[in-house]
């Protein structure tokens, strides 16, 4: 963040919202609360809940089952207060993927939303709009922490007991072989329970002397359970691995992060970077240190459903994992998976108090930095400027000078540059590639971590994450085979006609050597300018002879006029008639059937490139 905008962060703070959160168009923001201060903040799948010092409630978001309790299933796209509560202060809120629970003062508990699995613990699986009291936990004592998962529920009373209800399919909820629970039940370990965490389909818990458990879902090592363990997958396991006590736990979508003393332990699927053990970890089934940290000490963590957040002791938020929406908070412009913990440099000016993920969106809220908290402390490899974060105007520089260009570029490509004329297309400069960004060989990502829930609502949700989840292999279909995700996969051609722009795919060969292809080029270029120019022949009778042989090859003509994907911009006619127009048909033949540029189809796309706009952060104060 500039200088100039830290300023406008009021000395209460401000609340800052990062990718899909329906809140100002889903454009990175900040709001604040007049004469207030948020406590808790709290994130589900697509919805945020927020609790002031003076006990109220605010919710905005995503609202298909009510989850935000406010009589209705309207989407709000602002902080808005829950007035059914207004009477009883709120201490304690929690968001599942489609549900909410919140605890006030005087120690009820009262949930909203879906109830496909009886998460709510109302002993039915009706979804509620409006908030309703979990009677059962009266009983019980004070709630000291909620927490809430995909159709799970849990509450750990400030004795030390933990009580969790609804989906138990994966064992997730530590209550053996039943599917689900619809009121709260017991889970022991034989000890008390300090920390709880509910991620999609499993959950953690942390018992008073630091001792980690583990259970639900098995898959990709997220329990982190040596091999004889993984059995006992549906009732909590310990994690032997961790030898020091463990402060807190997170559970995402597919990983779970560990945070002790002077440690942070991370395990499970790891595809987007989720785990933050760089480019080459994919996945762990055991924990795994976190090197990154080695001068500040971090004090809080958050997961979500494929990223993850920290914050240190020195107020500084670190992110990494899936960077879709730009969830992580690097940038407007930045939607690159992070493999490292990345430094959020708009947060320099900041003190960030608390950030928590929801499964597409990260909520932070941060206050200006005070003298106590004046002296940062970086890690070696934090980058205090991304330049993603700059507009795409001072990213492409000096466009005077192409000598980047030629020097990324291979021999091949080079040489095809060269044979582009400069004043048709201009100079062509390449962005740089960030150390952090994907790496080249890298698979492409495996589906994001979703199943399919019971309801018919949450298959339409579900069909809706899927179709999300197919756009970007979906667009990259019919583009030859290439094991270089950096490699060129189109190349540029402009009609001379009406100097209009096409896009041609070029087909890769894995196997293929560079030099024996550059020979081969060279070679048929030879025989093709030495046919198409030493002939005897003029190109009009050259031309009459290509169509008499196409004709007698059984090729049909419609008239004398015929669509020609190549003449005048896609989709005009082109009247064969004319000498002229024979000559350019006939010469675009030698030069589709070069194998430089192999024809895809039997048009070409037009390539339309309009400059991306500049997206810039809002601000609003709510009364």
């Amino acid at each position: 963040m500039a200088e100039e905008d830290a300023d406008e962060v009021p000395e209460s703070g401000a609340v800052f919202t990062f990718g899909k959160s329906m809140f100002a168009d889903n454009f990175p923001s900040k709001f604040w609360f007049k004469n207030n201060l948020p406590l808790k903040i709290a994130c589900g799948d697509e919805h945020t809940a927020l609790i002031t010092e003076n006990g109220k409630l605010f919710m905005f978001g995503s609202n298909n089952w009510g989850q935000l309790g406010l009589g209705s299933k309207v989407t709000i796209n602002k902080p808005t207060c829950v007035k059914a509560l207004k009477c009883e202060k709120v201490q304690l809120v929690a968001c599942g993927r489609n549900h909410t629970l919140v605890c006030t003062a005087q120690g009820g508990v009262y949930a909203s939303g879906g109830n496909s699995e009886g998460q709510l613990g109302l002993g039915d699986c009706e979804e509620r709009s409006t908030f309703q009291k979990v009677t059962s936990l009266d009983s019980h004592g004070p709630i000291k922490q909620l927490d809430a998962g995909s159709n799970t529920s849990a509450a750990l009373t400030a004795t030390g007991k933990l009580f969790m209800w609804g989906d138990n399919s994966e064992g997730q909820i530590g209550l053996g072989k039943e599917s689900h629970y619809l009121w709260p039940q017991e889970v022991s370990v034989g000890r008390p329970i300090s920390w709880v965490s509910c991620g999609y389909y499993h959950s953690a818990l942390v018992t008073g002397d630091g001792v980690l458990y583990t259970f639900g879902e098995r898959d990709n090592g997220k329990l982190g359970l040596s091999t004889e363990q993984v059995t006992g997958h549906r009732v909590p396991q310990p994690v032997k691995s961790i030898q020091q006590p463990v402060r807190q736990v997170a559970c995402g979508g597919g990983h779970t992060v560990a945070l002790t003393e002077d440690s942070v332990y991370t395990f499970g699927l790891g595809q987007f970077g989720q785990l933050g053990h760089g480019t080459f970890i994919f996945e762990s089934h055991l924990p795994r240190i976190v090197k990154h940290f080695q001068k500040g000490r971090v004090c809080q963590v958050s997961c979500g459903e494929n990223h993850t957040a920290v914050i240190t002791d020195g107020g500084l938020l670190y992110t990494f994992g899936d960077g879709r929406h730009g969830k992580l908070g690097l940038g407007e412009e930045n939607f690159t998976n992070q493999f490292k913990p990345t430094l959020c440099p708009q947060f320099l000016q900041l003190d960030v108090q608390a950030a928590t993920c929801g499964g597409c969106h990260m909520v932070v809220f941060a206050r200006p930095r005070t003298e106590h908290h004046a002296q940062l402390t970086l890690e070696d490899d934090d980058l205090i400027e991304d330049y993603l974060e700059r507009p795409h105007e001072e990213l492409l520089g000096n466009t005077a000078d192409c000598s980047t260009l030629q020097r990324i570029l291979s021999a091949r490509d080079r040489r095809r540059e060269r044979e582009i004329s400069p004043d048709q297309f201009g100079v062509l400069h390449m962005l740089p590639v960030s150390s952090l960004t994907i790496p080249a060989t890298l698979p492409l990502p495996k589906p994001s971590h979703r199943k399919v829930p019971n309801g018919s609502r949450d298959q339409a949700s579900e069909q809706t994450a899927t179709l999300d989840n197919l756009s970007d292999t979906d667009s990259v279909r019919g583009l030859g085979e290439t094991a270089d995700f950096l490699n060129m996969t189109h190349v540029m051609k402009m009609d001379p006609e009406n100097k209009s722009l096409t896009l041609s795919p070029v087909c890769k060969e894995l196997n293929q050597n560079k030099e024996e292809e550059k020979e081969r080029d060279e070679e048929e270029q030879e025989e093709v300018n030495s046919s198409a120019m030493s002939s005897d022949k003029s190109v009009d009778t050259y031309a009459q002879e290509v169509e008499g042989k196409s004709m007698s090859d059984g090729e049909q003509k419609s008239a004398e006029i015929r669509t020609h994907p190549d003449a005048a911009g896609v989709g005009e006619t082109v009247d064969e008639a004319k000498p002229v127009d024979k000559k350019l048909s006939l010469f675009r033949r030698l030069s589709s059937s070069h194998p430089k540029i192999p024809a895809d189809g039997d048009a070409e796309a037009t390539l339309q490139q309009p400059a991306p706009p500049r997206i810039r952060s809002g601000a609003c104060t709510v009364l």
